[in-house]
């Protein structure tokens, strides 16, 4: 029996852009925080239609205070129906800031807590499939509460954000326990005790260049708000 190895990957392991593929879209919805739009895709051999819904981006924030305990903040998700265990995180909604200073702004606004450390700690894609939701997680270390507590800036799901503390060993078991399953939840806490058992050797820069980031403003699959 021959073996098959069309479809083994022999090259380097490295997410690439490829997004010459679209021969006509057309827009479905346009909201304030996302759009949708209708792509019609070559796929070599076949033209399909693929709904994408374009989304302006987000940054989150695993804050780690001098005890290694982790910053959770509890937020209603009306999507999903449910109160979140979630670090802080907001969008990438204002135009030319960078987003580390946008992480620092929503460390403030939702916990009242700025930090002296920054670094990233990991990139990811929210809902690939279906989204372009494009998210850096950040480590905050070297906390200090803000002299005013935090800015009363939101309204609605941000009025009233209830903090907590939990030992990063704990919030690991939560995450593989099925407590918490926000996604920055999930990604950041599993990289940042990974990280921990590496001596933080992983982290990167906090203005390290963001590679799916750019190419999703270059193909034009950012939302602007």
């Amino acid at each position: 029996m021959i073996e098959d190895r069309s479809e083994e990957w022999f090259e380097q392991i490295v997410d690439t852009p490829h997004g010459n593929q679209v021969k006509a879209t057309a827009d479905r919805y346009q909201g304030r925080v996302w759009s949708v739009r209708s792509d019609s895709v070559d796929f070599g051999t076949s033209m399909h239609q693929r709904d994408v819904l374009l989304h302006p981006g987000a940054v989150a924030v695993i804050a780690l205070d001098e005890n290694d305990r982790v910053l959770l903040i509890r937020q209603y998700r009306h999507p999903v129906a449910m109160y979140l265990f979630e670090p802080p995180a907001g969008l990438l909604d204002v135009e030319g800031e960078p987003p580390w200073e946008t992480a620092a702004r929503e460390l403030a606004e939702e916990s009242g807590y700025g930090a002296q450390s920054w670094h990233t700690l990991v990139d990811m894609f929210n809902s690939p499939g279906g989204s372009s939701e494009a998210i850096r997680i950040y480590l905050a270390r070297d906390l200090h509460p803000l002299p005013d507590g935090r800015p009363r800036t939101g309204e609605a799901e941000e009025a009233h954000l209830p903090r907590v503390w939990v030992p990063l060993h704990e919030a690991v078991g939560l995450v593989l326990s099925g407590h918490i399953g926000s996604p920055s939840a999930v990604c950041g806490i599993l990289a940042a005790q990974e990280s921990q058992n590496q001596g933080w050797r992983s982290l990167r820069p906090a203005d390290a260049p963001w590679a799916a980031r750019a190419n999703l403003e270059q193909q034009g699959r950012v939302h602007r708000m």
